[in-house]
């Protein structure tokens, strides 16, 4: 999703589900770890806003993003109603960045097709440091909040489907 100079994070209140009935997972990268505790807070504030109990918020740590696959597999086995990968990849000097970049998004899409749980992908994937500010509570919002209205839309879904 393009941003162009949009903050995305604004959404309508009456489009989201209620979360009281659900339970959510986020695992999170600790690389990067100024970009991804923001975007950890901005999911978490945004659940309970939407009516997950606190208690049913669990939060994992993984040391990157490249971990976020085995991590966020573990966190389905513990049956939540939606899992949130949480993590940031910026551009170096090296071609490591597409690697991991490609590692991830594949790895969550495959959870997501192996799993009946959903797996929410939010893992900024920036060619700068700034580019990751400005999207993890800067003037393009934060994707933390992005990221836990699409888990609650899913768990919402899934719930509807069983």
């Amino acid at each position: 999703m393009s941003t162009a100079l949009n903050n995305l994070s604004q959404h309508d209140a009456s489009n989201i589900p209620d979360g009281s009935p659900f339970k959510i997972s986020i695992v999170v990268s600790e690389w990067n770890s100024m970009i991804s505790s923001s975007l950890t807070k901005g999911a978490v504030d945004t659940l309970i806003d939407a009516g997950v109990y606190q208690n049913n918020i669990k939060v994992y740590k993984v040391p990157g993003s490249f971990e976020l696959i085995y991590g966020a597999k573990k966190a389905q086995h513990q049956k939540p109603d939606a899992v949130i990968a949480v993590g940031s990849i910026i551009r170096g000097e090296t071609k490591h960045f597409d690697f991991i970049c490609q590692a991830v998004s594949h790895g969550i899409k495959d959870l997501n097709i192996q799993s009946d749980i959903p797996v929410i992908f939010c893992v900024l994937t920036d060619n700068n440091l700034q580019q990751a500010q400005d999207r993890s509570g800067g003037k393009h919002g934060n994707k933390g909040i992005d990221a836990a209205l699409a888990a609650l839309k899913m768990a919402n879904f899934r719930s509807q489907i069983l």
